[in-house]
């Protein structure tokens, strides 16, 4: 397995991860004021998940549209996976010595139906529109300005993985309407913030790279285009 193998490995690893993790920790709310200038009431959840579109951007530039496709239905298939572990889990009955109670254990690894169904339509949807927009910029730019994709692209997924979760979650009655501009302001602007931030980081790594992963080609998202 040469280098360019291993390292997809690792990003489809820590995209996996990020993805599992955010659906066992969303149940945490936390505030957050940056400089005193706003306040965020935001998931713990969000933390992890805007590392999953800096993962598959970087997947797109290297590798190509194809392989950050598959790096998405991976991590839906490894999600559900999860979950069925954590509802066995949460099924069975714990022992009297067990360290952590029934109650505890349903109270932080509990699933609840609505919030897992609206996550895992708004990770499909918001996925695949970034990708593809991802290579909409890289054509029509020609494989140039590599920040225009990597936020374009993160910021109209992100928004439409905000407004989709939170919709769905209030028609499922699991939120309150009156709260649904309050929540998609907060959740969009940090993810915002977030996708900014990691511009930076982006154009590190393929620096880094350069000389021992070629970058895809800019045609390759035009010819699989209908894949």
């Amino acid at each position: 397995m040469d280098f360019k193998d291993r390292f997809y490995l690792i990003l489809a690893g820590i995209f996996i991860a990020s993805l599992v993790s955010c659906n066992l920790i969303f149940q945490k709310f936390f505030t957050w004021t940056p400089f005193g200038i706003y306040t965020f009431e935001i998931s713990v959840g969000i933390l992890p998940y805007p590392i999953t579109f800096l993962v598959t951007d970087l997947i797109s530039e290297l590798y190509g549209k194809k392989k950050a496709d598959q790096v998405v239905i991976s991590g839906l298939v490894a999600s559900v996976f999860v979950m069925g572990i954590i509802l066995i889990a949460d099924a069975v009955t714990g022992a009297e010595w067990s360290p952590v109670k029934n109650d505890t254990f349903h109270a932080v690894f509990g699933l609840y139906g609505p919030a897992v169904f609206a996550s895992m339509i708004a990770y499909l949807t918001a996925q695949f529109i970034d990708i593809r927009i991802f290579h909409f910029w890289k054509r029509l730019t020609k494989g140039k300005h590599l920040w225009l994709r990597n936020n374009g692209s993160t910021i109209v997924s992100q928004f439409v993985d905000t407004a989709t979760v939170l919709l769905l979650l209030c028609f499922a009655g699991a939120i309150e309407w009156s709260r649904f501009w309050t929540l998609l302001e907060n959740g969009f602007l940090f993810k915002v913030i977030v996708a900014l931030l990691d511009t930076p980081i982006i154009y590190g790594v393929i620096y880094a790279l350069k000389g021992k992963i070629d970058i895809a080609p800019y045609q390759e998202g035009l010819a699989n285009e209908g894949s």
